[in-house]
């Protein structure tokens, strides 16, 4: 069945990253075709066809260098053989200290990230995920100032078929989180996830926010096992660097979840992230069934990208 789910997975993931493979792929194929040798040129135009796919300047430049000593220090003339290498340096990046999501019981995931990102989303099909993985789950909709948060939370909780714990909009979010540590407890629930406010504009207010919360946390369920996963959009590019330095700087993110990868050429952002903020990228979504957020594996990303 885990071997189906892979095959399912690396299939839909191909799929999904059409978009971004056509522009890094395709273009290196190109350039495969058209110079007969790897000279300055060469280089030049794989740096461009890298920075197009928002990989970005600072990490393809790491990727460029490392094919450049590879190509001199190994005698590679074949012009065919730089698409191998170009694999295998992005594969290199994708897997150091590459993990997957923690889980002890009880866990407590704090979900963070900007509004329009998907967070939502994410938390309904997370739900949905580690119920089906006969998990014990819990929601608590913190996010208590954006309209209507609430209830398109508790409408992806009714398809996931996992409770709900909310109060009234604009209420205190440590209020509601502290309501649901106290249900999770009496539940012997395994897993809460907790829903935030997406203000990054009032970094100050967020992380004041965000402090509460885990204050609660820490008195009222010390033994729970804490993640803070950053939910971003892998359409906004190098903007969702820009979000997850921040983020990381205001409230110590220990994982992301990259959405919306299906509808981009801008997948080669995941490279970037990877590269430039050391963060495990736990999660990708591939699509909009509740299903397609599936855990990252590093080498399947590369072979999806470059088969």
């Amino acid at each position: 069945m885990e071997k189906q789910n892979k095959g399912n997975f690396f299939t839909r993931l191909k799929e999904g990253l059409s978009k971004t493979r056509s522009g890094i792929t395709n273009r290196v194929d190109e350039l495969v075709k058209y110079y007969r040798e790897i000279d300055d040129d060469f280089f030049e135009e794989l740096e461009e066809t890298l920075i197009i796919a928002d990989v970005g300047m600072q990490t393809t430049q790491k990727i460029v260098d490392r094919i450049r000593k590879r190509v001199k220090d190994e005698k590679i003339g074949d012009v065919s053989k730089i698409k191998g290498l170009l694999k295998e340096e992005i594969a290199s990046i994708l897997e150091k200290g590459s993990h997957d999501l923690e889980f002890k019981s009880p866990t407590i995931i704090l979900v963070v990230g900007v509004n329009g990102v998907g967070k939502t989303t994410t938390i309904g099909k997370l739900a949905n995920r580690y119920r089906s993985e006969g998990k014990q789950v819990l929601v608590a909709a913190a996010d208590t100032f954006r309209a209507a948060a609430g209830e398109q939370l508790e409408v992806w909780c009714k398809r996931a078929q996992v409770p709900i714990i909310r109060h009234e909009e604009g209420a205190d979010p440590a209020a509601v989180v502290f309501d649901a540590v106290q249900s999770a407890k009496s539940r012997k629930t395994d897993i809460l996830l907790c829903d935030t406010a997406g203000r990054l504009h009032n970094k100050k207010n967020l992380m004041n926010e965000l402090e509460k919360i885990n204050r609660i946390i820490d008195r009222e369920f010390p033994d729970a096992h804490k993640e803070v996963l950053l939910v971003i959009d892998a359409t906004t590019g190098q903007n969702a660097i820009s979000q997850a330095s921040l983020f990381k700087e205001a409230v110590g993110i220990t994982g992301i979840a990259l959405t919306k990868l299906d509808g981009t050429a801008k997948g080669g952002v995941v490279i970037a992230i990877k590269s430039q903020l050391d963060i495990p990228i736990y999660y990708v979504g591939v699509g909009e069934q509740m299903d397609d957020l599936q855990p990252f594996q590093p080498k399947e990303f590369a072979n999806a990208l470059f088969d």
